[in-house]
């Protein structure tokens, strides 16, 4: 893997993370007032909860929905959904400003045909964390996670295709986008605890868009 500091691309917040996988620096603020206007609009028709792994764990970050399909997790597994298991009704529509986003970074690190259908969005308070895990409910690798940090910044975790694999991590703030696919598209990824903190937009917490197609 690269070092943090191996900056490729026209603006030098641009990093390498690995073949395939790049922290796009301060891509999204371009996209801020309408993104964080979507995000609100979202979670007025699917607040955001905590749901359970299958052996029973609270997950200590907050997450919805929006798009053709969203991503839950209860007792029984983790899939891709149409409808919301909260509200018995379809996931909110992707807004054109998340498809358009996701689709220009993609583009941006080499994926230009990707079109998400699903966006999973998660909200972090201070400690909440993702443990070291792959994105791999979906049915097609061929396509690239695109990962959008909004409000206060955190600590992302980039790995190897093993969970024992050395990682090396990366401050994401508002406005960064990660995009990860090729041979980097099963890199395993998690974020540390969140640290307190008052970001002027969103207060005290982060959140973090992930753009998906599931098949």
């Amino acid at each position: 893997m690269m070092d943090l500091f191996d900056a490729i691309g026209s603006d030098p917040r641009d990093v390498q993370l690995a073949p395939g996988a790049m922290l796009l620096g301060g891509f999204a603020r371009a996209f801020e007032t309408p993104l964080i206007e979507a995000v609100r609009a979202i979670v007025q028709r699917a607040p955001f909860r905590h749901l359970v792994t299958p052996g029973g764990h609270r997950m200590s970050v907050a997450m919805t929905n929006c798009g053709a399909v969203g991503w839950v997790s209860d007792r029984t597994g983790y899939r891709y959904d149409a409808i919301d298991p909260d509200s018995g009704q379809p996931w909110p529509p992707m807004p054109d400003v998340f498809t358009r986003l996701a689709h220009e970074a993609a583009a941006k690190v080499g994926f230009a045909d990707f079109r998400p259908e699903a966006c999973l969005i998660n909200r972090y308070e201070p400690g909440a964390k993702l443990s070291l895990h792959q994105d791999k409910d979906e049915l097609d690798f061929a396509h690239p996670i695109v990962s959008v940090s909004l409000g206060l910044p955190a600590t992302f975790l980039f790995g190897g295709m093993n969970r024992s694999d050395k990682t090396t991590r990366y401050r994401l703030t508002h406005g960064d986008v990660v995009v990860w696919g090729g041979p980097s598209r099963l890199a395993y990824h998690g974020v540390l605890p969140l640290p307190d903190g008052e970001h002027p937009l969103l207060g005290r917490q982060r959140i973090n868009l992930t753009f998906r197609k599931t098949r």
